[in-house]
């Protein structure tokens, strides 16, 4: 094995959508990845696109964001460490559902779909474990789904800022006071629910001293405050 290979496969052991797979597996995926790196604000694929490579973020952030027909931006999902976007490139060429850029410099290590096809081609039992993989994905969305459907607007915005905390938690951040960065509009969106709504609970939560709200910013201060809210 390389050892330059090591971070890699140390990284790749963290994707869910790799979550079944060995040790030797996961070295021969690490072996068809290429490093990538993007600046603050690039596009990375726009919407429409043609999809041949997926990518594994190993720091930085970055969204997916999907054009509305009236001219609106909605912003469909935020990616850090450990976070993968782009993954059905590694199965057929489609055309790229939303578009993904970065929120800040972005460290990835990307998979062109190519390469990844060949490689299921040459081991079946990689394939069938990603299958594996991807089917336990898709319940999990089904059920977030069928979850959301039935909460409010306010445990849904609860539900989306713990989430992010989780994430900052992930890269370091501590138990208190907590820096997240996010719009209003990027959490009202994430959350599926108007912004004024969202701004609105998010007052709420200031006033009870759980949040401090910035400029493209939110710091929570009590991270634990936030699951009685959500339900």
């Amino acid at each position: 094995m390389d050892m330059r290979e090591q971070p890699v496969i140390a990284l790749l052991a963290h994707v869910p959508v790799f979550e079944t797979l060995g040790p030797r597996e996961l070295a021969r995926v690490a072996a068809v990845t290429v490093p990538r790196s993007f600046g603050p604000g690039h596009v990375i694929f726009r919407e429409g696109d043609a999809s041949d490579t997926c990518y594994i973020v190993g720091s930085g952030h970055a969204r997916a964001i999907r054009a509305h027909g009236d001219g609106r931006t909605l912003t469909l999902a935020h990616f850090g460490p450990g976070d993968i976007f782009g993954e059905l490139a590694m199965f057929d060429d489609e055309l790229r559902s939303a578009t993904v850029e970065t929120l800040d410099t972005l460290e990835s290590v990307a998979v062109l779909g190519p390469d990844m096809r060949r490689l299921l081609r040459e081991h079946s039992d990689i394939a069938v474990k990603l299958v594996i993989s991807l089917g336990r994905r898709l319940r999990d969305a089904n059920e977030r789904i069928s979850r959301q459907s039935f909460q409010t607007v306010q445990s849904r915005v609860a539900g989306v800022l713990g989430q992010l905390v989780i994430q900052a938690q992930g890269e370091g951040a501590g138990d208190s006071d907590v820096l997240v960065t996010v719009t209003q509009s990027d959490v009202a969106q994430l959350a599926g629910s108007s912004r004024e709504s969202a701004s609105r609970f998010l007052a709420v939560l200031e006033r009870a001293g759980v949040v401090t709200q910035g400029r493209g910013r939110v710091t929570v201060h009590d991270p634990t405050a936030l699951e009685r809210y959500v339900y």
